[in-house]
């Protein structure tokens, strides 16, 4: 039977979502504890993408197959009781067997944490202390110009080997909490997404607000296809896998 599991986890005291050999993932923890429930048996899990080391996510999803008598609800008491403290299974839900958690996904969406005030230790892990004012207007404006159908190789990791850059992010958003102006979110609606490119991009807007360059820069980024032209990559614990559709 495949099942589609909604979870959430806080990536900062694991090196990535997806599984590697002698290191703590959150994959490699949630296998294990599947492989405990289907007696001794192991079991793989599709999630809908990997997220770095250091990145959060508040409804990642994943794909596996089990064919033990269980109903949904023990199934994710069971796995809540056994998982680590910092990964949480929301939902648990029967799909058909061809249901794939990657290639099914419509969009995902991404949220960027920034706190421009006082640096918080207690919140350094979930979100980028950047410490300094930076220009929301400026950063709000070069936002749009990414919306829509672009080639973003210029914001892709650097030595990827792809046919295909071409990404369409559907909206963006730059809020700022209403308890807290030093605090913003900002947020990226899309059909999919390159390794690293929601980073690479939320470094290039700091330095947009930083009065490095200009909004109007990020056209020219775009059309360079080149990752030399964008700005740096940004720190890892402000980034959340927020949502993906189907």
């Amino acid at each position: 039977m495949r099942y589609l599991m909604s979870f959430s986890y806080d990536g900062s005291k694991y090196k990535g979502y997806q599984k590697q050999p002698k290191v703590k993932t959150v994959q490699g923890e949630i296998e294990k504890v599947l492989k405990t429930i289907n007696n001794n048996e192991k079991v793989d899990i599709t999630a809908s993408g990997r997220t770095d080391a250091g990145v959060h996510a508040l409804n990642q999803k994943a794909h596996f197959e089990m064919d033990i008598d269980i109903t949904v609800e023990k199934l994710k008491q069971s796995m809540n009781s056994m998982l680590p403290k910092d990964i949480y299974v929301r939902k648990i839900e029967v799909v058909i067997d061809t249901f794939h958690a990657r290639f099914n996904a419509k969009a995902k969406e991404y949220i960027y944490k920034i706190n421009m005030g006082e640096y918080d230790p207690i919140e350094k892990d979930y979100i980028c202390q950047y410490c300094k004012k930076l220009d929301i207007v400026e950063m709000e404006r070069a936002l749009k110009y990414l919306e829509g159908t672009h080639n973003f190789k210029s914001f892709s990791k650097a030595d990827e080997e792809k046919d295909d850059f071409e990404r369409t992010i559907v909206q963006t958003n730059l809020i700022r909490d209403v308890k807290n102006v030093n605090k913003l979110t900002i947020s990226f609606l899309g059909t999919g997404f390159l390794r690293y490119m929601v980073r690479n991009i939320v470094g290039t807007l700091i330095e947009i607000g930083e009065g490095k360059r200009k909004s109007e820069d990020i056209i020219g980024i775009i059309n360079a296809e080149d990752r030399r032209k964008a700005g740096i990559t940004a720190n890892p614990e402000g980034l959340y896998l927020k949502d993906v559709f189907y």
